[in-house]
């Protein structure tokens, strides 16, 4: 059974799925026949094209708005989400919020709203919407992290705290929800073209010299981490659990400090004990 065959009839909600890794992860859902319930918190642009999207193609959508650093519009937004879609299957808990600061320049209301959106939310959101996950056979969430959680960059001392949090947070929900049938994995995606990133990044940005730096070859695009989120939400992972999963081109697979990986090194160790060596 296919990947599409497999998630065709299930209800799943995204968040954050106005832009990005989240429009993407709906969008495929979408088109492999999932009803999708669209989350957004600003700007309804993204979710009104790609709920447009999916009706135009014969599917089943709604858009639905909540500011993710309060609480009560959490809550609201999954019993919102499972009333239109008549239950849920599938909880895909994307939305986060990423910002680079210097540590000593971080203030308590950048914290809280990171801490708040980006792990909080997920907590409060999963837990209003777990009975109807109890109801449904084979229901599954799929929360998102990303390589900050594994690897360090400078200035992202929130951000990087709020996705360990959530690969710790996984692997331990996973052991009480499984108990009540619902699978709990996450993906930790890494280089993803997503529209943000060019008005950050500026026009002159070289992304054709960026993708060299990704093993694969090239950056990954949001429909490969809702390809991925497929494969979650579906059967034919049924004996993954707890798991996050990384989806990063091969980006943590190279070590620090040891040049162009496609370059051959220009020296050799083991000479004169290993045989075979000039």
């Amino acid at each position: 059974m296919s990947n599409t065959q497999s998630v065709s009839g299930k209800r799943v909600l995204v968040t954050g799925a106005g832009t990005g890794v989240g429009t993407g992860v709906a969008l495929e859902f979408a088109k492999a026949g999932a009803s999708v319930a669209l989350h957004y918190s600003r700007s309804d642009e993204g979710a009104k094209q790609a709920v447009a999207e999916i009706r135009d193609a014969g599917g089943i959508a709604e858009m639905f708005q909540a500011d993710f650093s309060t609480l009560e519009q959490v809550r609201r937004l999954g019993l919102e989400a499972v009333e239109f879609l008549g239950g849920l299957d599938v909880l895909v808990n994307n939305a986060g919020i990423t910002t680079n600061v210097p540590f000593e320049d971080v203030t308590e209301e950048q914290y809280d709203l990171l801490y708040n959106v980006n792990i909080k939310a997920q907590f409060f959101l999963t837990q209003t919407v777990l009975p109807e996950l109890e109801k449904s056979p084979g229901a599954a969430v799929i929360n998102l992290t990303s390589v900050h959680a594994f690897a360090g960059m400078t200035e992202h001392s929130i951000y990087a705290g709020t996705k360990g949090a959530i690969v710790a947070f996984t692997r331990e929900l996973s052991l009480e929800l499984i108990q009540k049938g619902v699978r709990v994995n996450a993906i930790a995606p890494g280089w993803v073209d997503v529209p943000n990133q060019h008005t950050v990044m500026g026009e002159d940005f070289d992304w054709e010299d960026a993708q060299k730096t990704v093993p694969v070859g090239f950056i990954g695009q949001p429909s490969d981490i809702g390809q991925l989120a497929i494969f979650l939400a579906s059967d034919q992972s049924r004996y993954i659990l707890g798991q996050t999963i990384i989806a990063d081109g091969g980006q943590l697979a190279i070590m620090p400090n040891t040049g162009d990986f496609r370059e051959r090194r220009d020296y050799q160790f083991g000479q004169g004990y290993v045989p075979g060596l000039k």
